[in-house]
């Protein structure tokens, strides 16, 4: 085969002409690479775009975070939104799925390039990544406070929000060192959640832990039970505990369920004779932020600040 030369008519032999072809479809030197940042995450290592302009969030703890350092997303779940971040519940923000289950119809039509998910959404991960690059930024109970720092500190470098990151974190420290200095006159403390009218607590090691290991609280009970709505107590078992604080977390009210409110569900004799009842010491939780939200970076920071408050002000009484 001979093709002509564009620059003198000649006739040039098929090896020739190949090698002309070839050349005009080698990327060109000058072009800039692909640009991108390696970042670690739950599921390991991923290459994401150096400035992602399309970005879709199915964990609330990450919409959260990515609302406190002012960085504007481009879809969030449909559902389990919180008031205080009423504002994605608007049409303009693509609905892609549930905390648990992704519309991949939407989110392909979204061209995104990335996504991140959570403890809820982490089982779509697979799917997910293969959509576009995804992160999985589950936090372990083991080092709740330490990986929810981690992850405001990657979501700030990843958007280029690295001052208003480290306000975040700080702001938890100061919390968190608020309820260090008063959790050693603060006595024993049991955390329960109230769902459906039952009762299940959560002692260190469990996925409130971090109570007792990062704030250093002092645990009323040994229970150290890795399921994640803890482990099934009674009234009874409560007034043989006889914890100084009781902490109560109303699992209905943190996903919009009916069901009987947690101060109703406790407002029977076997409460009213334990300590904490006697003394004033039952503190309802924020149900949303302490249930649904967790690990976010102002969520975090949120729920410490009013647990030292409430501490301090039955300090001495």
């Amino acid at each position: 085969m001979q093709i002509a030369s564009p620059k003198d008519g000649r006739r040039l032999t098929r090896r020739a002409a190949l090698g002309v072809l070839a050349a005009a479809l080698a990327p060109c030197t000058t072009l800039p690479a692909f640009a991108g940042m390696v970042v670690d995450h739950a599921r390991g290592r991923t290459t994401i775009p150096e400035h992602p302009r399309t970005t879709l969030v199915f964990d609330i703890a990450a919409l959260d975070t990515l609302d406190a350092l002012g960085v504007a997303v481009a879809g969030v779940p449909g559902s389990n939104l919180p008031d205080y971040l009423a504002k994605y519940r608007d049409p303009r923000y693509l609905k892609i799925g549930t905390l648990f289950e992704p519309d991949y119809e939407a989110v392909n039509a979204a061209a995104p390039d990335l996504i991140i998910v959570g403890p809820r959404s982490a089982a779509k991960y697979a799917d997910l990544s293969k959509i576009a690059p995804t992160l999985d930024l589950t936090v372990p109970s083991d080092r709740f406070v330490a990986g929810t720092k981690a992850n405001v500190e990657l979501l700030g470098r990843i958007f280029d929000r690295q001052p208003q990151a480290e306000a975040l974190t700080a702001r938890m420290d100061a919390a968190i060192a608020r309820v260090k200095v008063l959790a050693p006159k603060t006595g024993t403390v049991l955390m329960v959640m109230v769902n459906g009218g039952k009762l299940t607590a959560f002692g260190a090691g469990s996925r409130y832990g971090w109570i007792y290991d990062d704030l250093g609280l002092t645990p009323a009970a040994s229970s150290a039970t890795t399921v994640a709505h803890g482990e099934v107590i009674s009234f009874e078992y409560i007034l043989k505990t006889d914890p100084d604080w009781l902490l109560v977390l109303d699992r209905d009210a943190a996903v919009g369920h009916g069901g009987a409110a947690a101060r109703a569900v406790l407002d029977n004799d076997l409460i009213a004779a334990t300590r904490a009842a006697k003394s004033g010491r039952i503190l309802y939780l924020d149900p949303v932020r302490w249930y649904i939200v967790g690990s976010g970076g102002a969520a975090l920071p949120t729920i410490t600040e009013d647990l030292a408050a409430a501490l301090e002000a039955r300090q001495g009484k």
